[in-house]
């Protein structure tokens, strides 16, 4: 069976132009059609030589090309040399154009940076879930931010939000008893948050855990002795990580959370 060529053009990786036409040549099953993708075609030379080796082999053009120059070209040229060409993507943004009355941005790859962008944050929620309360202290090294303090400081919320501004976070909660792992002394310091909180505060959010949980608010874990216990126990691990310390007494997830993306950013 004679073979048929499809040159998939683009002036990006060429992701979108390859999906439309696959599904369209599925239909096809019995044919046998061959995809050849070009990507990064951003200039008329490199549309004459697509369409000069498409003319060649009698094969047809099936392009996404966000550049209005680059696009009007390679269907005026197409044209004069006869060439079976479509348009993928232009006439869906000059509808658009119309209904909206703003011009399209008309720069390539778009598509893909939001792809990117929401592959990343997938990756930053998985990588919280994972090294979540130093339940991997390998996940230290890794990690964009890594957040330190004693039980019920939002650690893991904190962890969460910042996730889904696709930062890679390790939270490392503070124990007396229970020594640090030896990667939080030997990560970057500025990549580690201290979280502080005011006794009376903890004490109270202590409690209203407990009685979440069917249990007596008067459990060593809410008890004020324990609570300052711990919280020089975080004083003196921050001090000596000298690390940023935030107080989130009085602060809601989101305004932390914005702290510490100041503080990375000015870092970075």
């Amino acid at each position: 069976m004679e073979q048929s060529i499809i040159y998939v053009v683009s002036d990006s990786v060429g992701e979108t132009a390859d999906l439309v036409t696959k599904a369209a040549v599925s239909q096809f099953s019995g044919e046998n059609i061959v995809l050849k993708r070009i990507p990064f075609v951003e200039d008329v030379s490199t549309v004459d030589e697509v369409l000069s080796v498409a003319q060649m082999n009698n094969g047809v053009v099936a392009y996404t090309l966000v550049k209005p120059e680059i696009r009007t070209y390679m269907k005026e040229k197409a044209d004069e040399m006869n060439i079976t060409a479509y348009d993928i993507i232009g006439p869906l943004i000059d509808i658009l154009e119309q209904k909206y009355g703003t011009p399209a941005l008309n720069k390539p790859g778009l598509v893909r940076k939001l792809d990117e962008n929401y592959f990343k944050r997938v990756e930053a929620i998985e990588f919280a879930v994972k090294y979540d309360d130093g339940r991997d202290p390998k996940g230290i090294m890794k990690a964009d931010v890594v957040l330190v303090g004693v039980s019920r400081t939002s650690k893991t919320p904190l962890s969460q939000f910042l996730a889904h501004k696709r930062l890679k976070v390790a939270n490392v909660p503070l124990v007396p008893e229970v020594e640090p792992p030896e990667e939080l002394f030997k990560v970057d310091p500025q990549k580690c948050i201290g979280l502080k909180i005011s006794p009376d505060k903890l004490n109270h959010i202590r409690k209203e855990r407990l009685k979440s949980l069917g249990l007596n608010d008067s459990a060593v874990y809410a008890n004020m002795d324990r609570i300052h216990e711990e919280l020089t126990y975080f004083e003196r691990i921050v001090n000596r990580l000298n690390c940023p310390v935030i107080d989130v007494t009085n602060k809601a997830v989101e305004e932390t959370a914005n702290m510490i993306s100041d503080i990375i950013n000015k870092r970075n």
